[in-house]
């Protein structure tokens, strides 16, 4: 199941870093990806920005639609996320190979991958210098949704019974977030920590 994430707070889905699955379509083609280095850039309107490799097929297709997905895979996920970050999509469907099932998205073309714990639907801004020399991509997220198990009220739950993000280390190797403590009380007027 997923739910509408507000906008305002669709950047909690990705502020603390975890691993990401890119998927990306044009026309009949898709493409599914794994990608570390995702970051939330702008609240209002939303932005994320991406790297995404030249040589890549999922950036072929971004070049070719403009648009993409950035899906949150939990611990599940993991064996499917280093096969779809290491085999190509040139020459094969990697959503079947790895029994990977979706759901379309409601602002985009490029498909949702289900069981995932949160989905933003994206559209590239177009910033051509930055994304030739440096690979990088800068996205206005359209939509964000999340599975209400994981993901609820603008905060990721940290309780005993939530599934949690992945955050890819290397060679095969993942950690899970880990427990929520706080140091302090955020004001809901400004958001910052109160210390005294």
């Amino acid at each position: 199941m997923h739910l509408p994430v507000e906008l305002s707070k669709a950047y909690r889905l990705l502020n603390h870093g975890p691993t990401v699955l890119v998927t990306s379509a044009h026309g009949q083609a898709r493409n599914i990806m794994a990608a570390a280095w995702s970051m939330p850039v702008d609240f209002d309107p939303p932005k994320i920005a991406i790297v995404i490799d030249k040589s890549t097929y999922t950036r072929e297709l971004i070049d070719a639609s403009g648009e993409f997905a950035l899906n949150i895979p939990g611990k599940q996920l993991a064996e499917a996320t280093v096969g779809v970050g290491t085999d190509s999509g040139r020459d094969q469907d990697k959503f079947a190979r790895f029994d990977l099932r979706t759901f379309p998205a409601h602002t985009i073309a490029a498909p949702l991958v289900d069981g995932c714990l949160g989905w933003l639907e994206c559209r590239v801004i177009d910033e051509p210098e930055i994304q030739q020399r440096h690979d990088i991509f800068v996205a206005e997220v359209l939509a964000a949704w999340a599975d209400p198990d994981a993901f609820s009220d603008g905060h990721w739950r940290i309780d005993g019974r939530a599934e949690r993000s992945i955050h890819y280390i290397a060679g095969g190797t993942f950690f899970e977030t880990g427990d929520a403590f706080s140091i302090g009380q955020a004001d809901p007027a400004s958001g910052k920590m109160d210390r005294t």
